[in-house]
């Protein structure tokens, strides 16, 4: 690795960020956290009732992930980063960010919701989630990846867009 390395893993709840950005971290050699320990006990509770996080909601928790990269010389933080607007305050505080956003079926991403045990998070609010997304346009700085490949063509396919 010639450089550290600042990176968030999103997507929609169900598409492996927390276990993908664990592998990409151990890869790059760099610290990982969960953006999930970063909410408020608030958001919490409200997302385990089954109510979706509003604007207002995530303005602090992505205020927070963005400062945590901004603290760190190389780090990959799992967090969902659904719209735009979103990324733009994460990247308020680390410009050098690069996003992966794991994509893939809503089908795919329902079985992994529905079979994960001890998660805060519905299955019910996949559908509130997909509604909500906005993919990376092509003027960020963003690598797609597809959840239905195995996990090591994913990391691969990773690894070869940052040029490692």
């Amino acid at each position: 690795m010639t450089e550290p390395r600042k990176i968030v893993v999103m997507g929609v709840s169900g598409c492996g960020k927390s276990t993908f950005g664990q592998a990409l971290a151990a890869a790059l050699g760099v610290a990982f956290s969960d953006g999930d320990d970063l909410h408020t006990a608030e958001n919490i509770a409200k997302m385990a009732a089954g109510q979706p996080l509003d604007d207002e909601d995530r303005a602090p928790w992505l205020a927070r992930v963005g400062a945590q990269l901004a603290d760190e010389a190389g780090r990959v933080v799992a967090c969902s980063a659904l719209k735009r607007a979103y990324r733009d305050t994460i990247r308020s505080h680390a410009p050098e960010v690069v996003f992966v956003h794991l994509h893939g079926a809503r089908a795919l991403l329902q079985a992994r919701m529905t079979t994960r045990p001890g998660h805060f998070m519905p299955a019910r609010l996949l559908d509130s989630q997909l509604a909500t997304l906005e993919p990376p346009a092509t003027d960020e700085r963003a690598i797609r990846v597809d959840i239905a490949l195995p996990p090591e063509a994913q990391l691969a396919e990773v690894l070869a867009a940052l040029g490692l």
